[in-house]
């Protein structure tokens, strides 16, 4: 029996969401540009999950934009925002612990000629709001903030980061990603004040390879690509309405307060059954998101661990998934000691998870502890 604890790194399809996708590649599957009835009916079930979607973000339907996931999202948003701002001034304010496809659009921003400010996390992972009031000037154009960190769970009010722009008379765009955060906890995109925000299907239930930019009405960015009319010409291109309709089917049966009482309850348990294992300390501190745990194993580097457990069928992460196995940047930007952060594992919870996952996660962490420390 598998015990799947990696779903920050992605989810199992739910049977609801992969029989729609099934539904629109097989039997309703016109192209929703077509004018004819089989293209609007791919049409009517395109918009009824951009409905779904904007309903669950607290905005409207005309302010979602569909792309193929997260990381074309956080692109899109980044690049659009500067370009569409660039005459009004050259700086950028984001933070360290980003995912990669913020960071390296910043990057690539930096070889451009644009000033990027990069501001480190306190020792929980947040970034201090003190940080980006000195940082944010009238010369900023974009500020970007991921809502809840994919590696460690922590947890930034960009609602207070919206106010802290405005009070600084900034031109910039703030933007989110808030991959993690979307389906966990509540968000509602207008009253938070950003202008830009990334989500994702792959970590809700849904399939890989589409996400969405809410855009707040009356904010400007350029696009990125040419050709059609699609997604008002922002992101052009056929959609491919059998992921849509299938991240529209996952959004539809979120369950939010009910999911995070079940996953508060595993977290703790994890906790308690982690803490009695001598050599497990915890990286994710107490206020972070109970989806996700990131603990180190003393002694034992995280890949090594991985494959001790992945042998036993038990599943997590020595990081990002998006990181391929490399040294924690994140962790190392919390001041954690590089033996600390070269032994840690991420563990993250679904709402198909149980106290046995646990329990078996907790027996072969000690029984690997007993095998591969050297003696």
């Amino acid at each position: 029996m598998e015990h799947y604890l990696d779903n920050s790194a992605t989810t199992k399809v739910s049977k609801a969401a992969a029989e729609k996708a099934f539904e629109l590649m097989c039997e309703n599957y016109g192209n929703a540009s077509s004018l004819h009835s089989l293209g609007i009916k791919a049409e009517t079930e395109l918009e009824n999950s951009r409905k779904i979607i904007a309903r669950f973000l607290g905005c409207e339907s005309d302010e979602i934009y569909f792309t193929s996931g997260g990381t074309e999202a956080n692109n899109t948003a980044v690049f659009g925002a500067v370009k569409a701002l660039k005459r009004r001034g050259n700086k950028i304010v984001t933070s360290s612990i980003e995912h990669s496809s913020v960071l390296e659009a910043m990057k690539e921003l930096e070889n451009q000629g644009f000033e990027v400010i990069y501001l480190s996390p306190d020792k929980n992972g947040i970034i201090p709001l003190d940080k980006i009031k000195n940082a944010v000037d009238n010369k900023t154009i974009l500020v970007s903030i991921m809502t809840v960190n994919n590696e460690t769970g922590s947890i930034n009010d960009v609602t207070k980061i919206r106010k802290i722009v405005s009070n600084n008379n900034s031109p910039a765009l703030i933007h989110t990603d808030a991959v993690q955060a979307f389906g966990k906890i509540k968000i509602n995109a207008k009253k938070s004040g950003v202008d830009l925000m990334t989500i994702s299907a792959h970590k809700i239930h849904g399939p890989k390879g589409i996400g969405a930019l809410y855009i707040r009405k009356g904010k400007r960015i350029s696009p990125l690509h040419f050709g059609g009319e699609q997604e008002k010409k922002l992101r052009p291109g056929t959609e491919s309405v059998p992921l849509i309709g299938s991240f529209g089917t996952a959004v539809s049966e979120l369950e939010i307060e009910k999911s995070y009482e079940k996953i508060s309850a595993l977290n703790s348990y994890a906790k308690g059954k982690l803490s009695e294992i001598e050599g497990v300390s915890f990286n994710s501190k107490n206020d972070a998101l109970p989806y996700i745990i990131n603990i180190s194993v003393k002694g034992i580097r995280s890949e090594t661990m991985l494959h001790f457990l992945a042998q036993n069928k038990i599943y997590v992460s020595s990081g990002s998934a998006c990181a391929k196995g490399k040294p924690s940047y994140v962790l190392n930007a919390m001041g954690i000691d590089k033996d600390v952060a070269d032994s840690s594992l991420r563990i993250s919870f679904s709402k198909l998870n149980t106290k046995e996952d646990i329990d078996f996660l907790a027996k072969y962490i000690k029984q690997g502890l007993e095998i591969l420390v050297k003696k």
